[in-house]
Formats: C-alpha cells, sequence, structure tokens
C-alpha cells in the first residue's frame, strides 16, 4: 500500500486568499472568511489501487486563532430526557473544542468542494433518541441550516438511513462557545445496546442549504497535542482528538 499526503493551507493575498494546495484563488468576498483560518488541511490519500481501485480524499480540519468572541450558555437538555452518549465536556463553559474543528461544506459552498462529517454513538442499553446535540457552528456565509440525520453502520461507517434529515436553523456561530446545534427526533429512533450508530452532519446536494459552511467542534478530552508545519509557515501544535462533539438523548426502557 502507498500514501501520498496533500496538505492544504489558505491564506489572505492580496485581492484574495490563494489555496496552495490547488493553486485556486478564492475571490474577495472569501478572504474575509479565510483569514480567520489558521489552517485548512485536505489530506489525500492514495491507496494501492490493486488493493481499492481508487482515490479516497479524507476530511479537511481546521485550527483557528485567538478566544471565543462570545460565551453563550447551552441549551437545557428537555425535561424527561436520559444522556444516551455524550462526548462534550463536563464544564458547560468549555462543552467542545471550537480551536480545532472538522469542516462541514455543501457542494455549493464557497469552499467550493462539499466536507460531511459524521459522530459515532453505540448506546449501552437499547433506547429511544429524541434528540440529537452537536457543536456544529455556522461561519456565517451560506445558508445558516445544515442536515442532522442517524444511520445505522456499515463496516465502521454511516450506511443505512435511520432517520432525518433534520433541518438545524439558528445555528451557533464559529469561534463561539457553547451552544448546539439541536435536532428533534421527537417520535423517537429505536437503537439497541452495544451496537454502533453515526449522527450525520451534511447539506442537500442543490437548492436551499447547499450553500452552507461551517464546522463541527471536536471533544475538549482527551487532548492528544499534534504538530504540523504545512507548506513551511511555522509549526501549529494542536489537539489530535478528532472526535465530533455532541451527545444524543432519549429514554431508556
Amino acid at each position: 500500500m502507498t500514501a501520498n499526503i496533500l496538505v492544504r493551507i489558505m491564506k489572505n493575498k492580496g485581492n484574495g486568499a490563494r489555496n496552495l494546495g490547488t493553486g485556486r484563488t478564492v475571490p474577495e468576498g472569501r478572504g474575509e472568511l479565510v483569514k480567520k483560518v489558521l489552517l485548512l488541511a485536505g489530506v489525500l490519500t492514495i491507496f494501492n489501487s490493486a488493493l481499492l481501485g481508487q482515490t479516497v480524499e479524507l476530511p479537511r480540519m481546521i485550527h483557528h486563532k485567538g478566544e471565543p468572541g462570545v460565551y453563550m450558555p447551552p441549551q437545557e437538555v428537555p425535561q424527561g430526557m436520559t444522556e444516551i452518549y455524550s462526548s462534550l465536556g463536563s464544564d458547560p463553559k468549555n462543552l467542545y473544542d471550537y480551536i480545532d474543528t472538522w469542516l462541514v461544506a455543501g457542494p455549493n459552498s464557497v469552499a467550493g468542494f462539499s466536507n460531511f462529517v459524521a459522530m459515532p454513538f453505540t448506546p449501552k442499553s437499547n433506547a429511544h433518541v429524541l434528540a440529537v446535540r452537536t457543536a456544529v457552528l455556522w461561519y456565517g456565509s451560506g445558508a445558516e441550516q445544515v442536515n442532522l440525520s442517524i444511520y445505522q453502520d456499515s463496516q465502521g461507517a454511516p450506511g443505512k438511513l435511520l432517520a432525518g434529515p433534520v433541518t438545524v436553523t439558528n445555528l451557533p456561530k464559529a469561534f463561539s462557545c457553547c451552544q448546539l446545534a439541536v435536532a428533534d427526533f421527537s417520535s423517537g429512533v429505536p437503537v439497541n445496546g452495544g451496537t454502533q450508530y453515526w449522527v450525520v452532519a451534511d447539506t442537500p446536494t442543490s437548492g436551499q442549504g447547499s450553500n452552507f459552511l461551517g464546522e463541527w467542534a471536536s471533544a475538549v478530552s482527551p487532548v492528544l497535542p499534534l504538530s504540523a508545519d504545512a507548506d513551511r509557515t511555522g509549526w501549529v501544535t494542536f489537539s489530535g482528538n478528532g472526535l465530533p462533539a455532541g451527545d444524543v438523548q432519549g429514554t431508556i426502557p
């Protein structure tokens, strides 16, 4: 097996931001957004053609500079619900890592490509999912909406759709903490204890919402420090945890 790694970093260059990985120039309006992004790393893995016969591009992770502009308390868990799964922090003022995040982008976003992310969860016992709360944040570009769905597992990846998509609007903003994007599954989604499922954040392929640009903040613990130097711009240390932050709420029979 062979692998090639392509690291893309976006910087503000004059009249636009230039993606050094692809050589494309991002128009002026996009440059303002990119200024706030320190690292947009796209890892392109080329597998042995005899093994997979295809090219697989892995999702982009973002590392930001600075502190959140505003703190907003998280929404209360609806009365009568029980936590089925959580990767959120225990401190309500530090629920998720807004510095190291996963890019979530619709195909018509200013990113120029789609990038969807999924959070795995495994209930400890049989349950009914009534709500999913995720740290999906909106950049302020494109429609302020994202789709959240629940999928079965298929060989370690999202498989068959179980419920959704639920279109979530009025999203928390990037560079802030600690509100959540909440999807209501009030009819109840039955899940089995010990079985892995997935919460998927994505957008429509076209039309309203397909231009969404945002991110899914990662879990605050455990902290797994890594460091990278992209395009010889200097070393950047970030958390290598990478697990999307969120929780799953419902009832346990």
